[in-house]
């Protein structure tokens, strides 16, 4: 099993990070190589990407959701994959975004990108592209701020694009 931790600092609010960060379908715009996400409910999602030449496609599941705070995944189908975003406040304008991704190379081809440090730095470029998206946006694309532990989960309000 391989395990990457990255972050970034973007100068919006810890709030507008979140908000845009539910907003899983429009992944596409800064993860490179994300073909597309769609969202099936509040907790599953159907990922199609180019993974080192490959189309591949996987199922996941949210396992906690808690606004501004913490979302942590974990893979259903496919290629196994978990991970989690945290979202601190640094001040009321600024936010570290912090991601931990851990999953398990399959084949010889993603043993060798793994240890090369090409998925590290694939996900390095993806949160500086998430970083570029939301701050010349200035605010999200829409918002979830229902919450998700385990099999519960409660919707709070729901806004454009989810």
């Amino acid at each position: 099993m391989a395990s990457i931790e990255k972050d970034v600092e973007v100068d919006v609010p810890v709030r507008t990070a979140y908000d845009q960060w539910t907003q899983f379908e429009q992944f596409p715009q800064f993860m490179e190589g994300v073909k597309s996400v769609r969202q099936v409910d509040d907790k599953r999602l159907e990922w199609h990407a180019e993974v080192l030449g490959k189309d591949v496609s996987w199922s996941a599941e949210i396992t906690q959701q808690i606004p501004d705070q913490r979302i942590t995944w974990k893979s259903t189908s496919g290629a196994w994959n978990a991970g989690a975003v945290t979202f601190t406040p640094l001040s009321p304008t600024r936010t570290k975004v912090s991601l931990i991704l851990e999953y398990e190379p399959e084949g010889v081809v993603e043993n060798a990108a793994s240890a090369l440090g090409l998925v590290s730095a694939r996900v390095e470029g993806d949160l500086q592209r998430f970083k570029k998206f939301i701050e010349g946006r200035g605010l999200a694309t829409g918002q979830w701020r229902g919450e998700i532990h385990g099999q519960q989960v409660t919707t709070k309000s729901m806004e454009a694009g989810r």
